[in-house]
Order: C-alpha cells, then structure tokens, then sequence
C-alpha cells in the first residue's frame, strides 16, 4: 500500500532528506501535507512539487505568500492551530514530526490522539511532553518510530531481544567540534567554530547543541521516554567516528550495535518503511577503510549539559520541557551574538534549577512552563 505522508517541518534539514527519501521510494510514498515555520517560498516550491491536499505555514506573512503561489492548488492552513489541522484532515497514515523546537507539540500530540505513525525526528516532542505522549500512544493504538540516527539505531538494535531484557543502552556521541578544545577555548568560541561540526551536516540549531553536547542531554530524556528506560540504564560515550550510532547491551553480556555511515537518509527511509528494509544507493560502510573505531568516556566538566540531561529525566514532569525551552532560547540568543558559547548551558542551568516543577503536569502546564523558562532566561540575560 501506498503510505501517505505528512511532514512537520518539511523545509527543514530533515524535511528536505524525507523529500530525498520519499523521490527514492517512488510510488510506494505521497505527500499529503506539508507544513512549515516561516519560509514560504521553500514551501512553495515543495507544494508545487508534490502537490499535497494540505500546506501549514505558522507565520501569517508567509501565508500571504503561499496564497498568492499556490493558486489553491491545496487547502492552505494558518499558525499555530493550521499545523493541528493539517493532521486533522489530510488523511495522512505517517506523521514525520521534524519542526525544530516544541512549536510542533499540539500536532504531534493530536496524530498520536488519532493513532498515526509518529517519525519522531523532533527531540523535543519527548523531552517536553513524554509523559502525556507516551500514554496516549498505548491508549490509541500509535506507534512512535525514532529518525534521529542515535534512537533509530537504539530502536534497531532492541529488536534482538526483549524490552525486559535490556540492561543498558549507551548513545553515542561524536563530541562535536569542541571535543579536543579546552573550557577556556569553548566559552569564547565563535558562532561559526560552533557551526564547524567535523562529521554531520544539519541545521544551526541542532549542531550548536551538538557543540555543547545538549542533544546528548535531550537524547537522554527522548530515550527514557520512548524505551522506557530508568535513568541509569542510559549512557553516552564518545565516539568520534560516528560509525556506531548506538548500541543496547542485554542482561546476558550481549552488546548489539547499529553501524552505518553519516546519513540521515539512512534512518529516515528505516523510519517509513520499517519493519521492511529497501536498498538505497547511498555508499556502503567500508569497515577496511573505516581503520579504527574509538570510545571514551565524556568530560563533564566540559560538557555539563549531560549532568542536566541525567537529572531531567531523573525528575520527568515539566522538568524536560523547562531544559528544553532554555537551551533554545539561549542557542537564539548566542546566535544573535548576545551571549557567550559558554553562557548557553549556564543560563539552561539556572532556569532549570529555579523552576517551579510540576510531577504529573497537563499539556497546557508544559506550554505554560515552556513560555516562562524562555522568558526567564531573556530575564537573566537583561539583569
């Protein structure tokens, strides 16, 4: 059967790879519906492209645009509420949830109400509202299959024994452009020695948290959540190479891993075609060639958004959401050049520490606890 496809985010890094993707896949995948942030004229040109029944854009400008675009080629839907009703009705069977941040939470939250696969590709959808998402996705019938490589492989690597059987999963880390650099050399370093990622190309966003390891920090919360793991069964190691995405070790001693190479193709295509696998043209592993494969434990003096990661997911409730919401904000800010690189995890720190947490919160507690930690750390910067 023909999978319908909508994608959060689809002019985004990720967004891009699944059109890659799904041009690959050929009939087997249609595009249903496409949403966007704010850039209308990618979006556009996507539309015309694949001629979806439904286009989201959240900026209201970029909805002038599309209107005078499109040509009602599509039913055109507006902010925040047009990304929720783009998964309302555009008939879709797959969701691939890859808008950066938590502006994609009530649609993601609403295709899992509608029992929709979830291609998570968004950390966020997790780290905020695990503990409402999770439940709701037992209750109906959803089923949350990870893009990112880290939980792909994780996911992949799980399926060689039983959930019960895990003793510990370790997500691997590349330990980004900083690994070798000193604290002194991270805390001044520029926007663009932060955008220098020496083995992935993504998006800004995502590789400044790579920079200072904070994805490592959502990871871990995103695993808890979607593996139902205890804190302690979660480690990160670094690991340079990027050719073992991820490993899970099972309570006989068993250690099985996930290799390929750097290709967010790769766990994208597993993400829509799971628990099949298709061939791909992309280049194969050259193990010979690849030489040698090292591993250490991360510094966390140097990268202490791991030490906030662990504790996140130790407290659950709003505690992700308020990490979350603060490392965004203070990435925005070091992006616009209002703060030092060292200052990002620092003001995520403070905020989450000052936090009013909440154990068992609603979804409008969370989208409340996320607006207060952003401007809470605009508040520290001020002061």
């Amino acid at each position: 059967m023909r999978q319908r496809i909508v994608i959060l985010g689809s002019t985004g890094s990720i967004g891009r790879h699944t059109l890659d993707v799904i041009d690959h896949l050929g009939s087997r995948c249609s595009v249903v519906g496409l949403a966007a942030g704010t850039r209308s004229e990618v979006l556009a040109e996507q539309a015309q492209k694949y001629h979806p029944t439904h286009v989201a854009i959240a900026d209201a400008s970029g909805f002038q645009h599309l209107c005078g675009a499109l040509d009602n080629e599509a039913t055109l839907l507006n902010g925040d509420r047009g990304l929720v009703e783009l998964v309302e009705k555009s008939d879709c069977d797959c969701v691939v949830a890859a808008i950066v941040g938590a502006a994609g939470l009530p649609a993601t939250l609403r295709a899992v109400e509608l029992g929709k696969t979830i291609a998570v590709a968004n950390k966020e959808t997790l780290v905020t509202a695990g503990s409402i998402i999770m439940p709701q996705a037992k209750r109906a019938g959803a089923r949350l299959i990870p893009i990112d490589s880290e939980h792909s492989a994780i996911f992949q690597a799980m399926r060689a024994g039983h959930p019960s059987e895990v003793r510990k999963v370790y997500l691997t880390a590349s330990g980004g452009p900083f690994r070798t650099a000193s604290i002194e050399e991270m805390r001044n370093a520029t926007l663009d020695d932060a955008l220098n990622h020496p083995t992935w190309s993504m998006g800004p966003k995502i590789t400044i948290d790579s920079a200072t390891m904070m994805n490592k920090a959502l990871e871990i919360i995103e695993a808890k959540w979607l593996f139902d793991l205890k804190p302690n069964q979660i480690e990160v190691v670094i690991h340079p190479e990027s050719i073992i995405h991820s490993l899970v070790e099972f309570c006989d001693g068993s250690v099985v891993a996930q290799l390929g190479t750097p290709d967010m193709r790769t766990p994208i295509q597993y993400a829509l075609t799971c628990p099949q696998r298709l061939p791909r043209s992309s280049e194969p592993l050259d193990l010979v060639g690849t030489g040698q494969m090292n591993f250490h434990a991360p510094d966390l003096d140097k990268f202490p958004a791991l030490r906030l990661g662990h504790e996140a997911a130790r407290r659950g409730g709003t505690a992700g959401a308020v990490l979350n919401a603060a490392n965004e904000t203070a990435v925005e800010l070091f992006r616009g050049g209002d703060i030092r690189f060292g200052e990002i995890v620092e003001l995520s720190a403070q905020v989450f520490e000052r936090h009013a947490f909440v154990a068992e919160p609603t979804l409008e507690q969370l989208l409340a606890v996320d607006r207060w930690a952003r401007s809470e750390v605009n508040q520290c910067v001020i002061c």
